[in-house]
């Protein structure tokens, strides 16, 4: 088939998002630092990257405040956008306060759709529950003038009798786009096409995908999107990113070059830009996507070690790799308490966690494993 052909078929040419400062937020073990996010973001523009995703606010004195900062600086705030959690009204009105004051123009909602990932994160898996915080969240953020995109976080794996109804809500609360988060690998490319269909018939939807890529399906998952008439993908350099990674930019920008004939991308600037995100990532000279990696399992939030199943296409054990605490500065007593369980050392986890991170900021937050904290346990309990 020509590149005209499927040019043809294609109903435009998607924007590009670029989430490598914002799935650090996420990503077990990953914290980029100021200097780096202002880099990434100049070369992401310079790419020719509509928007940088930097960053995760769930209320005052966000971590990710510099990253935010240093990208508004660097690239401009309407050329950035980041993440806000919705878990109630009174927290969103919260993070929205803390999105106004590091000078966020345009938010992401992050909103669990999936009843598995509802009931966990929400702690009710009703339809009608979900669609009036997604309406009031919605509705706040619009009021204050903001751009909205809000999620549908594990939106992939929620049945469509859910989700078409709720992301019609959502337009109608006056977003102005709709994220589909493949959050666990899921759909084949002719699923993904389907499921997208449904969503662009959506009166005022403008649709984008957010692919990861245990199964490898990241780039194929998107450019399939785009052919059902989602107007943006959203990428990862290099692939970063947690579960599998997320569909990486140098290839789906090759892509559109190589099957689409698109040339509005300057790709010079990919090589340096793996480079630098891969130095200030930590990740060594290359991050490898799928489920055989150290990082495939690896997690530094507490619901993801205690309810794997909740983000995990295949369980670890299936390929014979482990599930894993990596973390760094984001240290919380929760998180300690689960690497201790069963380990027979015993300590005062609220104290024990204070005396950790204190360490961790006077050694320069070395990467820390479950058996890292068991021994600083100990460590600790000789102090």
């Amino acid at each position: 088939m020509a590149a005209t052909d499927s040019l043809e078929k294609a109903p435009g040419l998607p924007h590009i998002s670029d989430a490598t400062l914002r799935d650090s937020a996420h990503m077990a073990g990953v914290e980029f630092g100021a200097e780096d996010a202002a880099v990434i973001a100049r070369l992401l523009v310079r790419t020719g990257v509509d928007l940088v995703e930097v960053g995760m606010v769930s209320g005052p004195g966000s971590k990710d405040a510099d990253l935010v900062l240093a990208t508004h600086e660097a690239v401009g705030p309407e050329r950035s956008m980041t993440l806000v959690v919705v878990r109630d009204r009174r927290q969103v009105a919260e993070a929205l306060d803390e999105a106004e004051r590091l000078g966020v123009r345009h938010v992401m909602y992050s909103i669990p759709t999936s009843e598995q990932h509802a009931k966990l994160k929400l702690g009710s898996p009703s339809p009608k529950f979900l669609q009036t915080l997604a309406r009031s969240a919605i509705s706040q953020a619009k009021d204050r003038g903001f751009h909205v995109t809000f999620s549908g976080e594990d939106g992939a794996r929620t049945p469509r009798e859910r989700l078409v109804p709720y992301v019609a809500a959502g337009f109608e609360a006056g977003a102005d786009r709709f994220r589909l988060a493949e959050t666990v690998a899921y759909l084949s490319p002719w699923q993904m096409e389907e499921v997208v269909s449904d969503l662009t018939t959506i009166d005022g939807s403008e649709i984008e995908i957010h692919s990861h890529n245990m199964l490898g399906m990241a780039v194929a998952n998107s450019l399939a999107a785009v052919r059902a008439g989602a107007r943006w993908i959203s990428a990862t350099v290099g692939g970063i990113g947690e579960r599998g990674g997320n569909a990486p930019l140098a290839e789906l920008l090759t892509s559109l070059r190589v099957i689409h004939g698109d040339t509005r991308f300057d790709l010079t600037h990919l090589t340096e830009l793996s480079r630098v995100a891969l130095k200030g990532s930590g990740l060594g000279d290359a991050f490898q996507s799928g489920p055989t990696t150290p990082h495939a399992f690896a997690y530094e939030l507490p619901g993801q070690l205690s309810h794997p199943e909740a983000y995990e296409t295949l369980p670890a054990e299936l390929v014979g790799n482990v599930r894993e605490l990596r973390v760094r500065s984001r240290l919380t007593r929760a998180l300690v308490t689960w690497a201790l369980a069963e380990s027979g050392v015993f300590a005062d986890v609220e104290a024990f966690t204070a005396w950790l991170v204190e360490r961790q900021e006077r050694d320069g937050a070395p990467l820390l494993d479950r058996d890292a904290i068991r021994k600083a346990a100990v460590d600790f309990q000789a102090v």
